[in-house]
């Protein structure tokens, strides 16, 4: 089984170091983006299998971004993981048709128990498609 890809979106350098230092050293492939206006582009380059979005961002806020994903017919289903340091973020994350949320800072463990658990039933779902 190959690895699953992960696309990751922060207007901060740091967290995307981190992030995929984090991921790749649990056995994903990680994308990084820091400009949101860039990341549909590269999305459809690199078909994620999850995207992990920051919400507060220049120009193209996250919510914006998963408000595009979400009509653009590769990604409506796609698992996204919003990432918010913000009090309101988890119902904008929600509203914006986010699969989950996470605040900032991010618990590192509960992140990757989050995304495996997307992954894993992101996987099912096929399967079950597939089959039916």
């Amino acid at each position: 089984m190959e690895n699953k890809k992960i696309m990751v979106c922060d207007d901060d350098q740091g967290i995307l170091d981190v992030l995929q230092m984090l991921l790749e050293s649990e056995g994903f492939d990680v994308i990084t983006e820091i400009n949101s206006t860039n990341l549909i582009k590269e999305m459809k380059i690199n078909l994620p299998d999850l995207l992990l979005l920051d919400l507060w961002m220049p120009v193209l806020s996250g919510d914006q971004v998963l408000k595009t994903l979400r009509t653009t017919q590769e990604f409506e289903h796609l698992p996204v993981i919003v990432l918010s340091a913000s009090v309101d973020g988890s119902s904008i994350a929600n509203g914006a048709g986010a699969t989950d949320f996470v605040p900032k800072p991010f618990d590192m463990d509960d992140l990757i128990i989050k995304i495996r658990g997307l992954l894993t039933n992101s996987d099912i779902d096929q399967v079950f498609e597939a089959t039916s």
